[in-house]
């Protein structure tokens, strides 16, 4: 194995021997990547790599965190190493489209965040320090348009400029809270806006580990730098700091579109667009509206049925699989509702598309159930 290959498997085993490598989203993604990847190259050396990311891959922990916050987070770094001496493979990893787009409402992309007016001028990323969401959300400052946190120099901000862009009432960003040393979201966010992207969609300027947009385009970005100005409060977590700064900024806003009838740098419209299709590189996402279901038409899964018991104590779900004459098959238990839904399906434990999506519905509320602490209630299917 020559030494890049050698560097690379060293880096992840060691991830890979630490627990919190095991449960974290930095390593998932990585070794994902890297399963994406590595069939490009036709190498020996790369098939044989390929063979032990497979394999750490089936001993990764249920996801507890996206990204545990390490000052050296291996995964990432060790595919740094890669790309850095097969340059190719950066595009293969990150595949597009990866977020969801509902454009009956706004914003239209999903994302843990929460929108307080959306009519106020002022965005918010709290960057990786999440609490800080749920004060700013409850100092509710006037001019906070929506908060939340922005963990990945890649994904997060392609929903960033997404949700910014189909808001034109939008026309400040305050980049806040702690930025993580390896992704630094809050930097390439900066660099995004003060430089723009090349011609392979990577962030000018930016020293984030993979900054490269997939799933917006370059007339996106050029958009999102028009019509917002970014200020820079990375490392800053004072909440009443923050409100100071969002009071500020919406009466500039404010005074701005006294004076121009916008508040923008071009033509626009007081209108938020929630209806037209979004674009995306290449081609266009089109709305199908949904038809009504009764429950009468949910056909029975030949593969038995579920009961989800989360536990709040424990912070775990339990999931038990019956045979349809009530006979316990067999029992599923994980701290992420996806790695229980996708380990079902792995094993083809349901056959029913159907019963799939009820499936990964009542696992998410389940798991929400844990987080918000209410009571779950195991909807009918």
């Amino acid at each position: 194995m020559n030494s890049t290959f050698t560097k690379v498997h060293a880096e992840i085993l060691r991830g890979m021997k630490l627990s919190k490598c095991r449960k974290c989203g930095c390593m998932r993604g990585t070794l994902e990547n890297l399963k994406a990847s590595l069939p490009l190259l036709k190498l020996k050396d790369a098939k044989e790599l390929l063979r032990n990311v497979n394999d750490w891959y089936d001993k990764l922990d249920p996801q507890e965190y996206p990204c545990f916050g390490c000052k050296y987070c291996i995964p990432p770094e060790a595919m740094t190493m890669l790309t850095a001496r097969y340059p190719k493979l950066a595009s293969a990893t990150l595949s597009s489209c990866e977020i969801r787009v509902d454009t009956g409402s706004w914003p239209p992309v999903e994302g843990e965040y929460t929108v307080v007016d959306r009519s106020a001028p002022i965005a918010v990323t709290t960057l990786a320090s999440v609490k800080l969401e749920d004060k700013l959300v409850k100092a509710n400052p006037s001019g906070l348009c929506i908060v939340g946190k922005t963990e990945t120099e890649n994904i997060g901000i392609d929903k960033i400029v997404k949700n910014i862009i189909s808001n034109p009432s939008i026309s400040h960003l305050i980049v806040a809270g702690k930025d993580t040393a390896g992704h630094q979201s809050g930097k390439t966010l900066l660099a995004l806006w003060e430089n723009g992207v090349d011609k392979n969609m990577r962030i000018i300027g930016s020293d984030g580990r993979r900054p490269i947009l997939k799933n917006v385009s370059s007339a996106d970005v050029d958009n999102f730098r028009k019509q917002i100005t970014v200020d820079d409060q990375i490392g800053c977590e004072n909440t009443k700091t923050l409100v100071k700064r969002v009071n500020v900024l919406a009466e500039q806003a404010l005074s701005a579109k006294s004076t121009t009838g916008c508040g923008c740098q071009g033509n626009c419209s007081d209108q938020i667009p929630v209806a037209s299709p979004i674009s995306f590189i290449g081609t266009t996402v089109s709305t199908v509206k949904a038809k009504k279901f009764a429950k009468t038409s949910i056909k029975l899964d030949t593969s038995g049925y579920f009961v989800i018991v989360p536990s709040k104590k424990n912070g775990t779900l339990l999931v038990e699989h019956y045979s349809y004459d009530n006979k316990l098959l067999r029992k599923i238990e994980g701290k992420s509702s996806r790695d229980i839904y996708l380990t079902i399906v792995e094993n083809k434990w349901v056959s029913d598309l159907g019963h799939a999506a009820y499936l990964g519905k009542e696992l998410a509320r389940a798991e929400l159930s844990i987080k918000k602490g209410f009571k779950f209630v195991q909807d009918g299917a």
